[in-house]
């Protein structure tokens, strides 16, 4: 049976409080914006110092979230972003990655030379605002936000390894039942990489849920704003006048709460994508 001595049991001790004190650290700016979200607004005006409860439980600034037409329609935007770009970008990778895992392919290493270059080197911000808004006339269009990034090279090539691990004899049996590249490619290799496919579904999805950028270059129009550029414009800019209330308070809690109403979604989608994650970018990183 082994004993701990008094040294041993100092140092794991020791660990344990290092650790809890770095992971409060981390841990209370999150806690420190939900408790201001729910706190009542006169409250948390006259307090000061460090916050470690909500201040009169109030959800007055949550509510005045959802009766704030610039917000919803912010909200609104972001969510087709979403649904129509997601899988749009998953289609686009996916049909690329299929390509480029297919073994013999012809000036393989010139081709995927020329897609890793776009990784590092791009024409510039200019030229592709001048592109995109003014040659195509995407200017004040969600599209603008979905085309020019049709497919990400690194979601791309994670793809692409974990095709390439698929056995080929799997392929090569469809093949011979008659099988064209369409039904190999939905029918055998998309069941196969599902965790990969998971994995980009949640990187895809969190790159929209956080984009602000290019609706920075290309939206000017506060109705086709998404969420992010929004609740940018509200809290590095300070324009509290989007918020449409007349209190200071409630507009400085209203902030907060926007955080919270804004991060919420990603924290719920995380856990359900969580299992498929260690697996998908191991299987699309063991094999180059």
């Amino acid at each position: 049976m082994h004993i701990e001595t008094k040294g041993v049991k100092i140092f794991k001790w020791f660990n344990y409080f290092i650790l809890a004190l770095l992971s409060f650290i981390c841990l209370y700016p999150m806690m420190y914006v939900a408790f201001v979200a729910f706190s009542d607004p006169l409250r948390y005006m006259a307090h000061r110092g460090p916050l470690l409860m909500p201040l009169g439980f109030s959800t007055a600034s949550i509510r005045s979230i959802f009766q704030n037409h610039l917000i919803l329609n912010a909200y609104r935007n972001t969510l087709w972003l979403l649904v129509i770009g997601v899988p749009f970008n998953l289609f686009m990778t996916l049909l690329g990655a299929y390509f480029l895992s297919r073994r013999g392919l012809m000036l393989f290493k010139p081709i995927m030379l020329l897609i890793i270059f776009t990784m590092y080197f791009s024409g510039g911000m200019i030229p592709r605002f001048n592109l995109i808004a003014l040659d195509l006339g995407l200017m004040n269009s969600r599209w603008a936000l979905i085309l020019p990034g049709a497919i990400s090279t690194f979601n791309m090539i994670i793809l692409r390894t974990a095709m390439s691990s698929v056995p080929a004899s799997l392929e090569e049996s469809a093949k011979i039942d008659g099988a064209s590249h369409f039904r190999v490619l939905f029918k055998i290799m998309l069941p196969l990489v599902t965790p990969t496919m998971a994995v980009l579904v949640l990187f895809y999805g969190v790159g929209y849920w956080n984009a602000w950028f290019d609706a920075r270059l290309f939206v000017n129009v506060r109705q086709m704003m998404p969420l992010q550029l929004l609740l940018r414009e509200m809290l590095v800019l300070n324009n509290v006048e989007i918020l449409e209330v007349d209190a200071e308070p409630v507009a400085l809690t209203v902030q907060y709460s926007i955080i919270i109403v804004s991060t919420v979604p990603i924290l719920v989608l995380y856990p359900f994508l969580q299992r498929y994650f260690v697996k998908g970018m191991m299987v699309g990183a063991v094999k180059g």
